[in-house]
């Protein structure tokens, strides 16, 4: 397990060059002190590695050395194959970039690892998009992607969901997420940032202008944080309803899941004949009608009157669309 940590800090120093103890410590999820034990180990084995002290100090090789102790384990093979997204890269533009650099890296392989790349993708496939849903044009994508890969501004006209429809932006891209088979752009406008769906923008320019991008910026956490605050912000009301246990445990199948964690949370005891209460989180009356009509007969909307009044009138006009069956 050492030896591993080992070859891992020394790779970090020769990939990033300096870096501090505590970055150390965080990269390999260790505390400051083992990082200094791991430090004194690899300079009394010969490695270069010194430290400069003061504000912007921190630990660094030698310059000019590297080490060729780079060789890869069949986990870490497994990993890189599996990793591949040929569909994604191909909208961005580098499907013949991704095959020539998996071809590369299979010839420079042992026999052995690179069968085990080439198994990896006969057993394993990625199928981003969600069922019953066709894949989203987005003939800007590859723009997109050049623009965010060498930092410029583009121009955008962009259709949104409220008036006025379209909009001019100025934006300043950071990154793109492919999200369930859709991909969003998260960029600052006015120094805001936000997202952007790729599939809405109507017509791109690429500005021959830097992007302003913050000091340590993460895209991964910056999107983590805009999903929660959308699920948290996009259930504005909720509904008391009664359902029997049937409905609630086919909830997870047919409902968004905050709805359907929210709905098991707040779920009380059944009764004896099967039903319970609970409270479910909608977005608006005309939402929460059209979700939980997919229950059927299996629920029964207390509150709000609004919303019991939509089934009310929707159960009147299926009984008479549909009368009762002969007994």
């Amino acid at each position: 397990m050492r030896a591993s940590r080992l070859v891992s800090l020394l790779l970090f120093l020769q990939t990033r060059g300096r870096m501090t103890a505590q970055e150390l410590a965080d990269a390999l999820e260790v505390s400051v002190r083992t990082v200094y034990r791991d430090v004194e180990a690899l300079g009394a084995s010969g490695v270069p590695v010194y430290a400069e002290r003061g504000p912007a100090g921190g630990y660094r090789l030698l310059d000019g050395y590297r080490t060729r102790l780079t060789g890869m384990t069949p986990a870490e093979v497994e990993a890189l194959f599996l990793a591949g997204m040929p569909g994604p890269a191909a909208e961005l533009g580098l499907g013949s970039v991704l095959a020539a650099a998996e071809l590369k890296m299979r010839a420079a392989l042992p026999a052995e690892l690179s069968d085990r790349g080439g198994r990896i993708r006969q057993r394993f496939h990625l199928d981003a998009p969600t069922w019953f849903r066709e894949p989203e044009p987005t003939p800007h994508l590859p723009a997109l992607a050049e623009a965010v890969w060498s930092d410029r501004r583009v121009r955008v006209r962009y259709r949104r969901w409220r008036a006025p429809r379209e909009v001019n932006r100025v934006l300043d891209p950071f990154g793109l997420v492919l999200k369930a088979g859709r991909w969003y752009l998260v960029a600052a406008v006015d120094g805001e940032v936000r997202t952007y769906r790729v599939g809405a923008i109507l017509e791109l320019v690429t500005l021959d202008e830097p992007v302003h991008r913050p000091d340590g910026f993460d895209l991964a956490r910056c999107w983590r944080e805009h999903a929660d605050r959308y699920e948290q912000g996009v259930y504005r009301a909720q509904a008391r309803v009664r359902m029997t246990v049937a409905a609630l445990e086919l909830m997870s199948f047919v409902f968004p899941p905050a709805m359907s964690r929210a709905a098991r949370s707040a779920a009380g005891e059944p009764d004896a004949a099967g039903w319970l209460l609970t409270t479910v989180p909608i977005e608006s009356v005309k939402h929460g009608h059209i979700e939980l009509l997919k229950l059927g007969a299996e629920v029964e909307v207390l509150d709000p009157p609004e919303l019991r009044e939509r089934f009310t009138a929707t159960a009147h006009r299926l009984a008479a669309l549909y009368p009762a069956p002969p007994q």
